[in-house]
């Protein structure tokens, strides 16, 4: 998509505004229709759905004010969930008691495309940082590694 956003566009199979297009297309798993909808400046749908047949049974329902919101509506939800469920996957953290005392230990993953780095930190129940190590990414953080790690000294773990 590299149209320009700076008008809004309002046509039977394509409408937008300043952050969001719509665009009908042909399904290309049956005779049906689909819509797609963009965020500005990525080039990839944010999300992809059905769209209903107009009353031809031939082509598709055309954009309205009332649908285009609806679809902006649930592609932010889709994009905003999608990011939730990638920082679960990225950041992990397990409370363990030591010693009768409370340590909440974090796995953070940082994706890049030469290679993913990771950091393991522990902080007490205050809050204060207790260790801070690199690990690899592939590192598997539960109850029974934390509690490891802080038995280890929090040396690095292998």
């Amino acid at each position: 998509m590299t149209e320009d956003l700076s008008e809004p566009i309002q046509q039977a199979r394509l409408w937008s505004d300043t952050q969001w297009t719509a665009r009908v297309i042909k399904n290309e798993d049956d005779d049906g229709w689909a819509v797609a909808m963009y965020l500005a400046g990525e080039s990839e749908p944010a999300l992809v759905g059905p769209w209903t047949m107009g009353r031809d049974k031939k082509n598709p329902k055309p954009l309205d004010t009332a649908a285009f919101h609806t679809l902006v509506k649930t592609a932010k939800e889709f994009v905003r969930r999608s990011e939730q469920q990638r920082h679960a996957e990225l950041n992990k953290n397990v409370t363990v008691h030591v010693a009768g005392t409370r340590i909440r230990v974090a796995l953070a993953i940082k994706p890049d495309e030469e290679g993913a780095s990771a950091t393991l930190s522990a902080e007490n129940e205050f809050g204060e940082e207790l260790a801070r190590v690199a690990v690899s990414p592939a590192f598997r953080l539960h109850g029974e590694s934390a509690q490891a790690w802080i038995a280890s000294g929090y040396a690095r773990p292998r």
